[in-house]
Protein backbone atom coordinates (compact mmCIF):
# COMPACT_ATOMS: atom_id res chain seq x y z
CA UNK A 1 0.00 0.00 0.00
CA UNK A 2 1.16 3.58 0.51
CA UNK A 3 4.63 4.52 1.68
CA UNK A 4 4.98 7.78 3.56
CA UNK A 5 8.09 9.88 4.25
CA UNK A 6 8.36 13.20 6.03
CA UNK A 7 11.18 15.72 5.61
CA UNK A 8 11.91 19.08 7.22
CA UNK A 9 12.03 22.26 5.16
CA UNK A 10 14.66 24.56 6.64
CA UNK A 11 15.43 26.73 3.61
CA UNK A 12 12.70 28.24 1.50
CA UNK A 13 9.12 27.08 1.56
CA UNK A 14 8.59 28.88 -1.78
CA UNK A 15 10.82 26.45 -3.67
CA UNK A 16 9.12 23.40 -2.19
CA UNK A 17 5.68 24.81 -3.00
CA UNK A 18 6.75 25.69 -6.54
CA UNK A 19 7.87 22.10 -7.06
CA UNK A 20 4.69 20.45 -5.76
CA UNK A 21 2.38 22.93 -7.51
CA UNK A 22 3.92 22.36 -10.97
CA UNK A 23 0.92 22.28 -13.37
CA UNK A 24 2.56 19.60 -15.52
CA UNK A 25 2.63 17.26 -12.53
CA UNK A 26 -0.86 18.06 -11.17
CA UNK A 27 -3.00 18.06 -14.33
CA UNK A 28 -3.01 21.88 -14.51
CA UNK A 29 -3.55 22.17 -10.73
CA UNK A 30 -6.66 19.97 -10.83
CA UNK A 31 -5.15 17.85 -8.03
CA UNK A 32 -4.22 20.71 -5.70
CA UNK A 33 -6.03 21.55 -2.44
CA UNK A 34 -5.27 23.35 0.79
CA UNK A 35 -6.47 23.86 4.33
CA UNK A 36 -6.19 27.14 6.22
CA UNK A 37 -4.18 28.83 3.47
CA UNK A 38 -4.10 29.51 -0.26
CA UNK A 39 -3.57 26.57 -2.60
CA UNK A 40 -0.73 28.50 -4.23
CA UNK A 41 2.75 29.77 -3.56
CA UNK A 42 1.09 32.47 -1.40
CA UNK A 43 0.86 29.76 1.28
CA UNK A 44 4.54 30.39 2.08
CA UNK A 45 3.69 33.94 3.15
CA UNK A 46 0.73 32.69 5.19
CA UNK A 47 2.96 30.12 6.92
CA UNK A 48 5.38 32.96 7.73
CA UNK A 49 2.58 35.10 9.22
CA UNK A 50 1.64 32.23 11.54
CA UNK A 51 5.26 31.78 12.61
CA UNK A 52 5.54 35.54 13.28
CA UNK A 53 2.35 35.43 15.39
CA UNK A 54 3.91 32.59 17.37
CA UNK A 55 6.98 34.73 18.07
CA UNK A 56 4.72 37.60 19.17
CA UNK A 57 3.07 35.14 21.59
CA UNK A 58 6.48 34.40 23.12
CA UNK A 59 7.30 31.22 21.22
CA UNK A 60 10.77 30.68 19.84
CA UNK A 61 11.11 30.86 16.04
CA UNK A 62 11.50 27.26 14.85
CA UNK A 63 14.50 26.25 12.73
CA UNK A 64 12.20 24.07 10.63
CA UNK A 65 9.86 26.28 8.60
CA UNK A 66 7.56 23.56 7.30
CA UNK A 67 7.32 19.81 6.80
CA UNK A 68 7.08 17.97 3.49
CA UNK A 69 5.19 14.70 3.62
CA UNK A 70 5.38 12.42 0.58
CA UNK A 71 2.85 9.61 0.21
CA UNK A 72 3.50 7.19 -2.68
CA UNK A 73 1.17 4.52 -4.03
CA UNK A 74 1.97 1.43 -6.10
CA UNK A 75 1.31 1.54 -9.84
CA UNK A 76 -2.41 1.09 -10.54
CA UNK A 77 -3.30 0.93 -6.85
CA UNK A 78 -5.41 4.11 -6.84
CA UNK A 79 -6.81 6.59 -9.31
CA UNK A 80 -5.53 10.17 -9.10
CA UNK A 81 -8.85 11.20 -7.54
CA UNK A 82 -8.59 8.49 -4.87
CA UNK A 83 -4.96 9.34 -4.15
CA UNK A 84 -5.83 13.01 -3.69
CA UNK A 85 -8.78 12.24 -1.43
CA UNK A 86 -6.73 9.79 0.67
CA UNK A 87 -4.01 12.44 1.03
CA UNK A 88 -6.49 15.08 2.16
CA UNK A 89 -8.08 12.71 4.66
CA UNK A 90 -4.67 11.68 6.01
CA UNK A 91 -3.61 15.32 6.42
CA UNK A 92 -6.89 16.23 8.08
CA UNK A 93 -6.69 13.33 10.53
CA UNK A 94 -2.98 13.75 11.20
CA UNK A 95 -2.87 17.53 11.60
CA UNK A 96 -6.25 17.75 13.37
CA UNK A 97 -7.21 21.10 11.85
CA UNK A 98 -4.35 22.92 13.58
CA UNK A 99 -1.83 23.34 10.75
CA UNK A 100 -2.12 25.08 7.39
CA UNK A 101 -1.26 22.76 4.51
CA UNK A 102 -1.12 22.46 0.74
CA UNK A 103 -1.55 19.08 -0.93
CA UNK A 104 -0.71 18.28 -4.54
CA UNK A 105 -1.18 14.88 -6.18
CA UNK A 106 1.41 14.23 -8.87
CA UNK A 107 0.41 12.07 -11.82
CA UNK A 108 3.50 12.58 -13.99
CA UNK A 109 5.18 9.28 -13.06
CA UNK A 110 3.94 5.73 -13.45
CA UNK A 111 2.30 5.95 -10.03
CA UNK A 112 0.29 8.54 -8.10
CA UNK A 113 1.93 10.27 -5.18
CA UNK A 114 0.94 13.08 -2.84
CA UNK A 115 3.04 15.96 -1.60
CA UNK A 116 1.73 17.63 1.54
CA UNK A 117 3.56 20.70 2.80
CA UNK A 118 2.38 21.94 6.16
CA UNK A 119 3.45 24.76 8.43
CA UNK A 120 5.83 23.80 11.21
CA UNK A 121 3.82 25.97 13.64
CA UNK A 122 0.11 25.49 14.24
CA UNK A 123 -2.22 28.46 14.27
CA UNK A 124 -4.26 27.31 17.29
CA UNK A 125 -1.71 27.50 20.12
CA UNK A 126 1.42 28.31 18.05
CA UNK A 127 3.32 25.18 19.05
CA UNK A 128 5.81 23.67 16.65
CA UNK A 129 5.18 20.27 15.08
CA UNK A 130 7.62 17.72 16.50
CA UNK A 131 8.97 14.57 14.90
CA UNK A 132 10.86 12.14 17.12
CA UNK A 133 13.70 10.17 15.60
CA UNK A 134 15.05 6.94 17.00
CA UNK A 135 18.77 6.78 17.67
CA UNK A 136 19.19 3.80 15.36
CA UNK A 137 18.85 4.73 11.71
CA UNK A 138 16.92 7.95 12.40
CA UNK A 139 13.60 6.26 11.68
CA UNK A 140 10.69 8.63 12.12
CA UNK A 141 8.09 8.29 14.85
CA UNK A 142 5.15 10.66 15.12
CA UNK A 143 1.51 10.75 16.05
CA UNK A 144 0.49 10.07 12.45
CA UNK A 145 -1.74 7.11 11.72
CA UNK A 146 -0.11 4.32 9.78
CA UNK A 147 -0.39 5.46 6.19
CA UNK A 148 -0.99 1.96 4.81
CA UNK A 149 -3.65 1.03 7.36
CA UNK A 150 -5.30 4.42 6.98
CA UNK A 151 -5.34 4.11 3.18
CA UNK A 152 -6.79 0.61 3.17
CA UNK A 153 -9.58 1.58 5.56
CA UNK A 154 -10.38 4.82 3.74
CA UNK A 155 -10.35 3.28 0.26
CA UNK A 156 -12.52 0.36 1.39
CA UNK A 157 -15.10 2.79 2.80
CA UNK A 158 -14.95 5.05 -0.23
CA UNK A 159 -15.24 2.23 -2.74
CA UNK A 160 -18.01 0.39 -0.87
CA UNK A 161 -20.13 3.55 -0.67
CA UNK A 162 -19.55 4.10 -4.41
CA UNK A 163 -20.71 0.60 -5.27
CA UNK A 164 -23.74 0.82 -2.97
CA UNK A 165 -24.73 4.14 -4.53
CA UNK A 166 -24.38 2.88 -8.10
CA UNK A 167 -25.64 -0.67 -7.66
CA UNK A 168 -28.72 -1.84 -9.46
CA UNK A 169 -31.99 -1.97 -7.52
CA UNK A 170 -33.05 -5.47 -6.48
Amino acid sequence: MAVTKIKPIRGTVNKALAYILDPQKTDDAFYVSSYGCAASDAAAKEFEWTRNLAVQQGMQMPKVLARHLIQSFDIGEVTPEEAHEVGKQLADEWLKGKYEYVIATHIDKGHCHNHIIFNAVNYVDFHAYRVKYSRIGRSCHSSAPSSSNFCWAFLATMRSSFFKKDSLPS
